[in-house]
């Protein structure tokens, strides 16, 4: 089997689809990780992996992994993900997201690697048409970072057209829990599950919560969390899907279940028997009141379907930072 490259494979996601790849039987010495560690951790991945410390928007160090072996798929999770922060920086995203994405295009398509599995994400719908919402939604971004993925997924489009390429843009939800030894670590963190545990757990003095009067059961907003090692499953597949039909696809990846804030509380508060003191905090311009995934599509084509309940996603979470 011809090696994969995995672009950003040291950050969060990225590490769970390494771990899980080697747990279906990837040889680790046919997985490459490339990635510029200013988000990932090295620590998060095997020890036989290798890891390229690079950029995408150094087309040289791009070209030297790609010279030195021969891949015949690509897995790319290497982008700046933060929505509130591409509102007040959007050049960053759109010149890493983008252009550092074509340089990766280049560089497969300089090789004669034609298969790319692309993080992309739900921000492509912005504020949605219908829930649940399949792939069928308008993309219509209300972010920098939104928009810097459908604007990667519309180039992939074209790489497909003009160049034959295949890819699988895989728009998931909220990725959480914890699995291999590895959670959610980032720098500054603004995912609502860690900073709830961290709460409980003292680590923070209290969780802010934008909004309770959203037109939403409990007044809080709904989001659909998704455990990362379902997703990592789905990246499996869709990778065996480029290499085995030549086809190329777009799939929604989420639970179909809806969670408001308070009920994550409420989780979390069961599972780790401690308080979350919060305080409502004014709504965020563009949220969403109700996130949730149709991902039936992903279920015919790849035959997948998410299996982690939300307590399974937030005990997982809660073991992880308690070690």
């Amino acid at each position: 089997m011809k090696k994969i490259l995995i672009t950003g494979g040291a950050g969060y996601v990225g590490s769970h689809v390494v771990n899980f790849l080697i747990s279906k039987g990837v040889d680790e010495q046919d997985l490459i990780v490339f990635d510029n560690l200013i988000l990932g951790n090295r620590e998060h991945l095997p020890a036989k992996v290798q890891l390229v410390q690079g950029d995408l928007l150094n087309p040289i160090e791009l070209d030297q992994v790609f010279k030195s072996h021969q891949f015949d798929s690509v897995i790319h999770f290497a982008a700046y993900a933060y929505v509130g922060e591409s509102m007040k920086n959007p050049n960053k995203y759109f010149e890493n997201n983008v252009q550092g994405g074509l340089n990766l295009l280049e560089a497969m398509r300089k090789y004669d690697c034609s298969n790319i599995v692309f993080s992309s994400t739900c921000a492509t719908y912005g504020l949605p048409a219908s829930i649940p919402i399949n792939e069928s939604n308008p993309l219509n971004p209300i972010s920098p970072y939104g928009e810097s993925k459908v604007m990667f997924e519309k180039i992939l489009e074209w790489y497909k057209r003009i160049y034959g390429f295949n890819y699988a843009a895989l728009r998931y939800f909220n990725a959480s829990g914890a699995d291999f030894g590895i959670g959610e670590k980032h720098d500054p963190e603004t995912h609502l599950i860690p900073l709830c545990i961290l709460t409980a757990m003292g680590e923070r003095p209290v969780l802010e919560v934008f909004g309770d009067d959203f037109e939403t059961p409990d007044g809080t907003c709904i989001r659909d969390y998704i455990h990362v090692t379902d997703l990592a499953d789905a990246h499996f597949r869709a990778l065996n899907y480029l290499r085995e039909k030549k086809e190329s696809l777009v799939v929604n990846l989420g639970t179909g279940r809806g969670t408001s804030v308070k009920e994550v509380i409420d989780m979390v508060q069961q599972v780790g028997k401690k308080p979350v003191k919060i305080e409502i905090k004014p709504r965020r311009e563009g949220d969403p009141p109700v996130l949730a995934a149709d991902y039936q599509l992903a279920n015919k084509m790849l035959g997948w379907s998410p299996e982690k309940s939300l307590q399974e996603i937030i005990q997982s979470a809660w073991d992880w930072h308690s070690n």
